[in-house]
């Protein structure tokens, strides 16, 4: 799929979607099932991310390619590290190559593990010979991916002295942090949080488990934004918890100041356009815990002729592309003023919006469906569609059903 044109929805959205389970999730326990083959998993997303984690799960060959999948990158990485016996060149596309990797390397050859660069110091590809890793504790940056160090809680479980994670710095993105330690304490494995460290048990063994995976709170973002830009809407979506180990669930508070009321029933959530919006509250709101939310937030504010003013963003600058940059790239091509720092994204409100705009992806599955909501608004034109796949795959199929 190239260049999707979108007409504008004049009616109220209304509808039920099922959304399959978190990519985040997934990805997490599919390293943890190669470690424990007795965990079996169910509800798996069916993202391009976690299909290409279980090819390269299953590749036996000297070389895995995981094309732009950066949880797959980091996670692998440590996981490949303790594989003793094998050599594996890990790489991806030419993005990915762009994309650090330097402090979970630094971190991993700390605790023994042999890792060469093959071509950019600091960046993929990397050839990694697997060995037994002897060492027990290790000191990471906590503010720069919380992938980095989910990558070696996964592997902690199965060191002989297991790991001790010792943090300089604030940890960026803490929930996803939280949701690594929940999954590995929900196995069985031992794990106790210090001022500023983890530290890991070794858990050789697990008893027989079987773990559903919760719905993607991220994928749900771009419904409460179509729910927020059309009156009178009112959305389902299956299957959600309501207590859960995602980050993203933050939206249900941040939507309710754009008018998004979020009823749960059973493994379903209801979302019901109630027209009450605070706009002060997106004066200054820090999503350093949830910055994969960024793009829908300021989309949906774009479109609302709210101003706004977000921080915690600086990981957005290392992910498919710089998001930063592509934000302000496209809401000024559809007419808005946005001002970027290093970290911080402020938006200016619009009077108006322009229509007819095709929306550039940048490789980017969050652009696309970050921007689709608008149509709620003005016609426009989704560039490189099928980018989607790459964390839901049936997004526009699922969005046809509740706008036609």
């Amino acid at each position: 799929m190239t260049l999707l044109r979108l007409a504008k929805t004049e009616k109220p959205l209304r509808g039920k979607v099922r959304i399959t389970g978190s990519k985040s999730e997934t990805n997490r326990l599919l390293i943890l099932q190669q470690i424990y083959p007795n965990l079996q998993i169910e509800n798996l997303s069916n993202s391009d991310d976690s299909q290409l984690m279980q090819q390269a799960l299953s590749n036996t060959t000297g070389q895995v390619d995981i094309g732009h999948a950066g949880t797959a990158m980091r996670f692998l990485t440590a996981y490949l590290s303790v594989q003793t016996s094998r050599e594996t060149v890990l790489t991806g596309s030419h993005r990915m190559k762009d994309r650090p990797i330097k402090l979970l390397v630094d971190a991993l050859r700390a605790l023994g593990a042999s890792i060469d660069y093959l071509e950019k110091e600091g960046y993929p590809p990397i050839q990694i010979k697997g060995s037994k890793l002897t060492g027990a504790s290790v000191l990471i940056d906590g503010g720069v991916s919380s992938q980095y160090i989910t990558a070696l809680l996964l592997i902690a479980p199965m060191l002989d002295n297991g790991l001790q994670l010792n943090f300089k710095g604030t940890l960026t993105s803490r929930p996803y942090i939280d949701m690594t330690v929940d999954l590995l304490r929900s196995l069985g494995v031992v794990c106790t949080w210090g001022k500023n460290s983890i530290l890991i048990q070794p858990t050789p063994v697990i008893a027989d488990k079987t773990l559903v995976v919760e719905s993607d709170w991220s994928a749900a973002s771009y419904y409460y934004s179509m729910v927020a830009l059309s009156e009178q809407s009112e959305i389902e979506l299956t299957a959600f918890k309501a207590h859960s180990l995602q980050g993203d669930a933050v939206l249900v508070d941040i939507y309710r100041h754009l008018g998004v009321e979020t009823t749960h029933h059973k493994h379903a959530i209801v979302l019901r356009n109630t027209g009450v919006i605070k706009p002060s509250y997106f004066n200054e709101l820090d999503l350093s815990n949830a910055p994969d939310i960024a793009q829908t937030i300021v989309v949906t504010c774009f479109g609302m002729g709210i101003p706004c003013f977000l921080t915690g963003l600086h990981t957005l600058k290392i992910k498919e592309t710089d998001r930063l940059v592509a934000l302000k790239n496209e809401i000024e091509k559809l007419g808005g003023v946005v001002h970027i720092t290093q970290d911080t994204l402020q938006l200016e409100a619009a009077d108006s919006i322009r229509s007819h705009v095709a929306v550039a992806t940048y490789h980017d599955h969050r652009m696309a469906m970050a921007f689709a909501p608008l149509i709620t608004r003005v016609p426009l034109s989704i560039e490189d569609a099928g980018v989607v796949s790459k964390s839901y795959p049936s997004f526009w199929e699922d969005m046809e059903k509740i706008t036609r």
